[in-house]
C-alpha cells in the first residue's frame, strides 16, 4: 500500500427511474407540480457519478447527488433511479484515498488497493443493462462531442459495448433514454482540468474551452435534452479556485513553515509564464505539492531560491486565476441564459459553493471549505463527501421546487458523514 506522509513544512500548512409508473402513489401534501419524475436522467462528470477521494467506489456511487436527489423524487411520483454501480466484490472500484492516520495535523494517506474492479491494466469491469446516472468522470462538454474520448476514458469505457467504444460520443450515449426529467451539471473540467495543471496545457483534458466553442456545444445538450419538451435542472460551474486543492498549501504558510527551519528564508519563489518571482497570497498552490517532498529541498533549496523556483505547474499564479474565472463566469453566463430560454431550472452551485468556502451552518452544521475537516470536500480536494453530496443535492432540490412548484422533501445532511477519520 503506497502512503504518503506530510512533512513538517505542511503539518504546519494544515494547522495554519424505468418509466413513469401511475401505480407509485405520492404522499398527501407532497407533489411533483408541474414536473413528471417518472423517469429521471443525470448527464455529467465525476461530481455525477460520485467520484470522491481520488477514484470511484461503491460507497461514493450510492451517494451521488443523482442518487440522493432520485430518493427524494420517489415521493413525489418519481420512478426507480439505476446507476452502473460496482459489484460488492470489487467495491473499490478504482482505488481511493484513505486516511490512515492524522498525528499533529499531519496526515498520512494511503492508496487502497484491495477489492478493486480493474478486468486488465487499464480498463475497468464492464457494466451492462440501464443507466439512468449517466455521470462519467472526466467529461468535458468539448470532449462529448469527441468519440476516441469513449476510449480513452475508462470510466466511459465500462459502459459502452465493445462495438460502442470510440466510435460513441458522450452526447449520443446520454440520448435515446425517455427521460421525463433530466439534470445537466457538465463543464466543470473545461475550466478545472487547466487549473489543477497549474495553467498548462499537455493534452485534451487540461485545455481551457474556448468561450463561443463551450456556448455552441452546451446548447446541442440541453436542444437533446429538451427536444421532447422535457423539464429538467441544469447547475452552474463551481469556482475553481474555491476548492481545498487551491487553498491548503498556502504562500504564507509555506514561508512560515521554512522559516520555522531556517530563519533566512525571506519568500517563496515561483516560475510564471513572465518569469521568476516572489509569489503572493494570490497565487495558489496546488495540493499534490504538499506530499511532493519538493519544498525546501537541494543545495539550492527548492521554492526558497529564485534560482530554484517551484515549477509553475505545481502554481496557478494570480494572472491565471484571473483567467481562468473569467472563464468560469462565461460559462455559467451561457448556461443559464441557454436555461432561462428552455424554462429550466437553475442550481446555483457556483454561488452556494462560495457560501460553502466562506463557512456556513446547515441544519445544525458547519461546513466549510477546509481540507479533511470542512466536512464538504473528499481527500482528493475537489470533489464532495457524503455530506458535501447531500448539501448539492439541496441545492439541486431547492432550485427544482423553485422552479415547478413541486415539494421534494429536502435531506436531512447529518445522516451523511465527512472526511472519514482513522480508528483510533
Amino acid at each position: 500500500m503506497k502512503k504518503y506522509i506530510l512533512n513538517s513544512f505542511f503539518a504546519a500548512v494544515l494547522l495554519f427511474a424505468a418509466s413513469c409508473k401511475p401505480e407509485i402513489d405520492t404522499p398527501a401534501g407532497t407533489s411533483a407540480g408541474q414536473a413528471n419524475f417518472g423517469k429521471y436522467i443525470s448527464v455529467g462528470n465525476s461530481l455525477t457519478a460520485g467520484f470522491a477521494d481520488g477514484g470511484l467506489y461503491l460507497e461514493g456511487q450510492k451517494v451521488a447527488y443523482p442518487n440522493l436527489l432520485a430518493a427524494q423524487m420517489a415521493s413525489v411520483g418519481g420512478g426507480t433511479f439505476t446507476s452502473p454501480f460496482f459489484a460488492d466484490a470489487q467495491a473499490n472500484g478504482s482505488g481511493y484515498l484513505n486516511l490512515s492516520a492524522l498525528v499533529n495535523g499531519s496526515p498520512t494517506l494511503s492508496n487502497v488497493t484491495t477489492n478493486l474492479a480493474y478486468r486488465d491494466a487499464t480498463h475497468l469491469a464492464k457494466y451492462s443493462g440501464e443507466i439512468q446516472n449517466l455521470g462519467v468522470p472526466g467529461m468535458r462538454v468539448d470532449l462529448a462531442f469527441a468519440a476516441p474520448y469513449s476510449a480513452a476514458n475508462m470510466y466511459m469505457e465500462r459502459l459502452l459495448t465493445d462495438s460502442q467504444v470510440g466510435t460513441t460520443t458522450y452526447f449520443q450515449f446520454i440520448q435515446g433514454r425517455n427521460h421525463t426529467f433530466f439534470s445537466l451539471w457538465l463543464g466543470n473540467n473545461d475550466a478545472l482540468g487547466w487549473a489543477t495543471n497549474g495553467g498548462v496545457t499537455t493534452d485534451a483534458t487540461n485545455v481551457l474551452t474556448d468561450k463561443a466553442t463551450f456556448s455552441m456545444l452546451f446548447s446541442n445538450l440541453v436542444n437533446a435534452l429538451t427536444a421532447g419538451g422535457q423539464k429538467g435542472v441544469v447547475g452552474t460551474i463551481p469556482d475553481v479556485t474555491a476548492v481545498p486543492y487551491f487553498n491548503t498549501v498556502t504562500v504564507p504558510a509555506l514561508l512560515a513553515a521554512a522559516k520555522a527551519i531556517n530563519p533566512a528564508a525571506v519568500a517563496v519563489f515561483i516560475q510564471t509564464a513572465t518569469g521568476v518571482r516572489a509569489a503572493t497570497s494570490e497565487d495558489l498552490i496546488r495540493l499534490p505539492f504538499q506530499s511532493a517532498g519538493l519544498f525546501g529541498t537541494g543545495t539550492i533549496p527548492y521554492g526558497l531560491d529564485p534560482r530554484n523556483p517551484i515549477a509553475n505547474n505545481w502554481v496557478l499564479d494570480k494572472d491565471e486565476v484571473a483567467r481562468v474565472k473569467d472563464y468560469v463566469n462565461s460559462y455559467n453566463s451561457t448556461i443559464k441564459s441557454l436555461a432561462n430560454s428552455k424554462g429550466l431550472a437553475i442550481a446555483d452551485t457556483y454561488t452556494y459553493l462560495n457560501l460553502v468556502k466562506a463557512g456556513v451552518a446547515i441544519q445544525g452544521i458547519n461546513i466549510n471549505s477546509a481540507f479533511i475537516t470542512g466536512g464538504a470536500f473528499s481527500l482528493d480536494g475537489v470533489h464532495l463527501t457524503p455530506r458535501g453530496n447531500a448539501v448539492i443535492a439541496n441545492v439541486f432540490i431547492d432550485a427544482i421546487n423553485g422552479k415547478y412548484a413541486s415539494t421534494i422533501p429536502t435531506i436531512d445532511i447529518t445522516k451523511y458523514r465527512g472526511v472519514k477519520f482513522p480508528d483510533k
